[in-house]
Order: structure tokens, then sequence, then C-alpha cells
């Protein structure tokens, strides 16, 4: 089963830190070769890169802006050049970009927010296409929320709503591109420990949260990392698409 990783040709999104950190480390360790984006976090995603080599993977760091079309068109179509190609693609470029409540929203705030998490998912697969039709197959695996059924916490809309329109889409384009042998899935994250709620979440937030979880106590990067590894497998998922698999500790349970 560990065999189809080696040689793999992947490019995460959001690859510095958090979950996409965490997805792109143990990709190239299982012997992929991994494009590791960033927007800003340039010594972060180095950081990331010299893991994956120090496990005795392929790695390179690639920054980009995806919130702009133009910049997810190059980033796509430079990693696939470096790759020689593009058998995976984790869209998991997000963020919530603060806790704004539905008054305080303004054009610039909205706009910001449906770049980063809706357009970005859009046009970066778009993008990946012409190299999936090359390779004669594809996968994608979209980083959507739990945020995108229960409606996110306070100032947290925007990002809810963007994140319902990431798992809706991904059943379309799972549909769209099934005949091409290209499968689109999604992970749903609940509450996990990452930079995300250190930056957006104080402790009343989280104490709300937690109390909500069966299991008690907030996830980790690393426990996310299963359900991308078994979505991109061939060998686990080959008949596997349009799905959103939740992980959560039991927080939403749909």
């Amino acid at each position: 089963m560990f065999e189809e990783w080696k040689n793999k040709r992947i490019l995460v999104t959001g690859a510095s830190r958090g979950i996409g950190a965490a997805v792109a480390r143990r990709m190239g360790a299982l012997g992929a070769s991994v494009a590791v984006h960033y927007h800003a976090s340039a010594e972060a995603a180095e950081a990331v890169v010299e893991a994956i080599r120090g496990a005795g993977g392929e790695a390179f760091a690639l920054a980009g802006d995806l919130g702009r079309s133009s910049e997810a068109r190059r980033v796509v179509d430079e990693a696939a050049e470096r790759l020689g190609g593009l058998d995976l693609l984790v869209n998991n470029a997000g963020d919530m970009l603060g806790r704004v409540d539905l008054e305080e929203i303004d054009d610039a705030h909205y706009d910001r927010v449906m770049d980063l998490n809706a357009r970005s998912v859009v046009m970066v697969t778009r993008a990946a296409l012409p190299h999936f039709r090359r390779a004669g197959s594809g996968s994608v695996i979209h980083t959507t929320s739990i945020a995108a059924r229960n409606g996110g916490g306070a100032g947290a809309g925007l990002y809810a709503a963007a994140k319902g329109f990431v798992s809706t889409l991904t059943r379309n384009m799972a549909k769209e591109l099934a005949a091409e042998r290209i499968r689109v899935n999604a992970v749903a994250p609940g509450t996990i420990a990452t930079d995300f709620h250190v930056r957006h979440s104080d402790e009343t937030h989280l104490a709300t949260a937690r109390a909500s979880i069966p299991m008690g106590r907030l996830g980790t990067a690393e426990e996310c990392v299963g359900a991308y590894l078994f979505l991109a497998s061939e060998a686990l998922s080959a008949y596997v698409t349009g799905q959103v698999i939740e992980v959560n500790g039991g927080q939403l349970m749909p």
C-alpha cells in the first residue's frame, strides 16, 4: 500500500503551518515529492521542507497569493513543472481573517475572506486540470470545516459560509470530473489546536468548543492527517469521490 506514495507528485496549499504542514510532512515522509505552498510564512515553509527532506522525501517551498486568480494559476503551473507533473492537489489554504460581526463586514473584508477561502479553491483546482489530464488521472482534497455545517462561532459567518461553498463545490466537482478519473473529496476538521485558534479564538471560545466535544479535548493537526492519507490513496479509496470526512472528536455527528 505504501509503495504508491513513492514519487507521487503533490501540491499542498497553505502548507507552512497547521494541518497543511502536518499533511505535507507525512506525505513527504511516505516518499512523495511535495510542493509546499505558502503565502507569507517563508521561514515556516522552509522548516516543513527540511522536515520532509530529513525524512527522506523531496520537497520545495513555493510562494503565492492564491486569492488572486493569476497567482493561483502560476503556483500550480510552477509546482507541476518542478515536480514533473501533478497527481494530487490538497487545497488547504484558508483563514478566517479575523472575527467580524455582520454589521462590521465591509466590501474589503468580504472580498478577502471569499477570495482566500472560496475563489482560491476554484482557481487552483481549475489550474490543476490540464496537469491531471496529462497524467491520465488525479485526486483533489479540499479542506473545509465543521463551520460549514454548524455556521461557525461569533464573528465567523463569512468564513463558515465560504467553507459551506467548498463542501458543496466538492460534490459538484466530483460529478463533473469523475469521467476523467479525477476524484474530488474533502476533509472537515473540527476545533483543532493550531495557531488558527491562537489568532482567532479566546479561551471562552475554546472552552465552549471543548465542552461540546464528546472526546473532551481539542484535536491536533496530526490527528487530521489520516483522513487526507485515506482520500489520497488509490489502494484505500479508489471508489470514493464527492465525500466530506468529518474529523472532530464527535463534536458534530451528521
